[in-house]
């Protein structure tokens, strides 16, 4: 297992480029299998789970290119449709091949998948919604997904599920009739996903709503995709550079996506401008202060489905947090186990109060101190790394390879900016 070492107090500035966003590569690599054509992905991230899908494909018998950020995926070649169960236990996204294997070739077995445990991940979306389209569901120790007669259905998910609303999408382009999916995910992902799919040939509307329609058609063909810059990846950069005093530029920056996320980050005082509806700058030496609501109330940051707060935020901004003056609420409303890592933050020096598995309080700003650790999964990973790149002294951080599966040659890119960080196997 690998862990970084990090001396922190080390401002970062410079340039940074934004790769494609993990969660819309992911289903877009799934959904190659529903067409014998080539399927190019271009701007997609050589991370940890995007590595396990391709080893996923190649075990199903789909050819597998890869040169730098672009991949090329042909599964005319598809010899079997049972996943590698060490596989499925690597990443939560291997659910995402029931639906389009099934609909395409008529039956996936897939053990339960793996991935961050923030809490209870449901699987009821998926299997509801997929049975209502004409898939069976059974077995025990692994799922046996199998299809009767595929057919248009008006489904309402009983949450707005985005890996679900993947899976229904992809299986129900190829079911003859209409179906409609209310209470569907919009997130910038799903809608990375629908757009590949009608390029296509599949007929889908209402791209980015919660209402989304689609017309069953016989067969898609193979399509070339540039995957959408990911808004969490430049985020967590911005908020490194900011923790640090620092002045940062980002290029390929989503900055339609990052507006979401700047509205609830200008309660903590950050701020920054964008050019040429790709270029981001933020100033160097920012005074984080935590912005009031009306009539002095603290105020409350609080996660839920696009375009409100992302969940994959809320750890980095917790941290962000720590540093500004004032008192801030946080509410995380999608995961009960995503808040645990605020133990280690604790331990390094800040103010935080635990209210209980949903919300916490923190008051800043706080002088953190390095402190030895360990990455419970991805996004409270990062946000680790984010408070050791501003506490004094020395961190360690161990587990580093969850914060792999998300951000490719993070230590690297960090160096660039001036991190003092080593990784050491």
């Amino acid at each position: 297992m690998a862990r970084f070492i990090i001396h922190g107090g080390k401002r970062l500035s410079g340039r940074h480029r934004v790769l494609g966003n993990k969660n819309a590569a992911l289903p877009m690599l799934a959904a190659c299998v529903l067409t014998d054509e080539p399927v190019i992905l271009t701007n997609v991230p050589l991370i940890e789970d995007v590595l396990t899908m391709l080893r996923i494909l190649d075990d199903l018998g789909v050819k597998v290119a890869q040169q730098g950020h672009t991949v090329e995926l042909c599964a005319a070649g598809l010899r079997r449709t049972k996943l590698n169960p060490a596989l499925c236990r690597q990443v939560r996204s291997s659910i995402l091949f029931a639906g389009p294997l099934t609909a395409r070739h008529g039956r996936a077995t897939l053990s339960p998948p793996g991935g961050d445990v923030i809490g209870r991940r449901r699987l009821d979306t998926h299997f509801e919604g997929l049975n209502q389209i004409g898939i069976t569901i059974g077995g025990r120790d692994a799922y046996q997904f199998k299809r009767s007669a595929l057919r248009g259905a008006r489904i309402v998910l009983d949450e707005a599920s985005v890996t679900g609303t993947e899976n229904l999408v992809m299986a129900a382009v190829l079911a003859p009739g209409r179906t409609t999916i209310f209470n569907a995910a919009c997130e910038p992902h799903v809608q990375d996903l629908c757009r590949m799919l009608n390029a296509m040939g599949a007929r889908i509307s209402g791209i980015g709503t919660n209402y989304l329609k689609m017309e069953g058609v016989e067969r898609l063909r193979g399509v070339r995709r540039r995957v959408t810059p990911d808004h969490v990846e430049a985020a967590s950069f911005i908020a490194a550079a900011a923790i640090t005093g620092g002045e940062l530029e980002i290029d390929n920056a989503p900055v339609d996506q990052l507006d979401v996320i700047a509205r609830p980050l200008r309660k903590l005082g950050l701020a920054w401008t964008t050019e040429n509806g790709h270029l981001l700058r933020l100033p160097g030496g920012q005074r984080l202060r935590v912005r009031n609501d009306l009539g002095a109330a603290v105020p409350k940051i609080e996660d839920g489905p696009w375009p409100n707060f992302p969940s994959d935020m809320m750890s980095v901004a917790i941290v962000l947090a720590t540093q500004a003056r004032g008192s801030v609420l946080f509410f995380e409303k999608m995961f009960e186990s995503r808040m645990y890592f605020v133990d280690r933050l604790i331990e390094m020096g800040a103010r935080i109060v635990q209210c209980d598995p949903h919300r916490v309080v923190v008051d800043g700003p706080a002088r953190l101190h390095g402190s030895p650790m360990s990455s419970p999964d991805i996004r409270a990973g990062m946000a680790l790394l984010v408070a050791a790149l501003c506490a004094k002294g020395e961190s360690v951080i161990e587990n580093a390879q969850s914060i792999d599966r998300g951000y490719e040659k993070i230590e690297q890119k960090l160096r660039r900016l001036g991190a003092d960080i080593v990784r050491v196997p």
